[in-house]
């Protein structure tokens, strides 16, 4: 829980001893997984080959990452994925184009590995981006092609995106009272000025070391927007904190890093996020794990996570103004039905009221319509308020 206290000066400091060396070593560039991921890369391909050789149709079989192959663990209260697999056999008109890529993205991602090199999905997929010969026909037709194997690729190897060496944009932000050790370089982040560290795509332990830290918990906002307004009222500094923002729907290194915080430093985490059916996922996600990637539940998903705000209620416990209101469309309301039916929603009696609330209202807000009660309400009064009073939603 919080502290009752919110307004504090600097606490005792954690230090927490590293994995991947101290702050002045420089990260690998070889991984302790590099072996194991290049193994399964190996066994998968063998697999293929044996049938080839033996006359068989050769063929892989891929997880299925959708709703009906998820389930929720009640006693782990996290999401995870099913035994479900599709076969994907080249001799088949269906499936051979998506058998191709998923060999050609495989042995693009081993030599990768066995490089000790790092590039963007971009880059992957440029990597694999040829016209195939004797035709006109090109191996992708565009990097979504590429990305939604790359996740099936994943799960079939059992190996992260992280694992084989491959990295998203940032849409990340962090400041607050801790120190990190990033490739060997160390990151104060309570120095970081008006834009921040930029949170990166691979957050592991052999790339991100934790230093010293003074926060008693993270505060993570939907927005940067939000998150400038946090930062600028220096909201992390007045109130011993970690401060973060994903851009909206947080990507997997904000996720990871977030579940790091929480797990090895041992620290809450808080989320302000709009009151919205988009808000509402954005905090399953965090709190449960993503239906897509269920397979990496277990590195990433909170259960302790908190919903801080923005509430249903707060059209009238915070005496807004109608200027405010975003009326519900039929997407809105279809999708909060949707997320109030899932089996992590159903039995939370306060959350149910809660989406029922923002149902009857017949509107939506953002967290930024708090600024017509004061540039700084939220930093200054709503937040620290709820706190205090520990008025947050599980």
């Amino acid at each position: 829980m919080a502290k009752k206290k919110t307004t504090r000066k600097k606490t005792s400091k954690k230090k927490v001893s590293t994995r991947a060396g101290t702050a002045k070593s420089a990260a690998p560039a070889a991984r302790s997984t590099d072996g194991e991921t290049t193994a399964r890369i190996v066994k998968m391909a063998d697999s293929v080959v044996r049938s080839s050789l033996a006359r068989r149709d050769p063929f892989v079989e891929v997880p299925s990452r959708n709703l009906s192959n998820t389930k929720y663990n009640k006693s782990r209260r996290t999401l995870e994925m099913g035994s479900a697999k599709q076969r994907r056999p080249l001799f088949d008109l269906k499936t051979a184009r998506k058998f191709m890529q998923t060999m050609l993205l495989a042995n693009g991602t081993k030599e990768l590995v066995e490089a000790g090199k790092t590039t963007s999905l971009r880059g992957m997929y440029y990597k694999c981006l040829h016209t195939i010969q004797g035709t006109k026909e090109k191996t992708l037709e565009d990097q979504s092609e590429s990305d939604a194997v790359l996740e099936d690729l994943e799960v079939m190897v059992g190996a992260l995106r992280e694992e084989l060496h491959l990295f998203a944009k940032k849409a990340g932000t962090m400041v607050g009272n801790i120190t990190v050790m990033d490739s060997g370089d160390e990151i104060n982040c309570r120095r970081m000025g008006s834009g921040g560290y930029a949170i990166p795509s691979i957050v592991e332990p052999d790339v991100i070391q934790f230093g010293e830290c003074e926060a008693d918990f993270v505060l993570h906002v939907e927005k940067n927007t939000v998150w400038s307004r946090f930062n600028e009222d220096r909201f992390w500094e007045q109130h011993n904190c970690i401060l973060t923002e994903g851009g909206g729907q947080p990507p997997r290194g904000v996720r990871r890093l977030l579940y790091r915080l929480h797990n090895e430093l041992k620290l809450p985490v808080y989320c302000l996020l709009d009151c919205d059916p988009w808000g509402h996922y954005i905090y399953s996600v965090i709190k449960q794990g993503s239906i897509n990637l269920a397979f990496e539940s277990q590195r990433m998903a909170i259960p302790e996570a908190k919903f801080l705000g923005i509430r249903a209620i707060d059209y009238d416990r915070c005496e807004l103004s109608d200027d405010v209101k975003i009326s519900l469309n039929d997407r809105d309301i279809a999708r909060a039905k949707q997320i109030a039916a899932y089996p992590w929603f159903t039995e939370k009696k306060r959350w149910q009221t809660e989406i029922n609330k923002m149902l009857k209202n017949g509107f939506k807000m953002e967290v930024e319509s708090l600024i017509t009660k004061d540039i700084s309400y939220v930093t200054e009064q709503y937040v620290p308020e709820r706190l205090r009073l520990g008025d947050w939603l599980d």
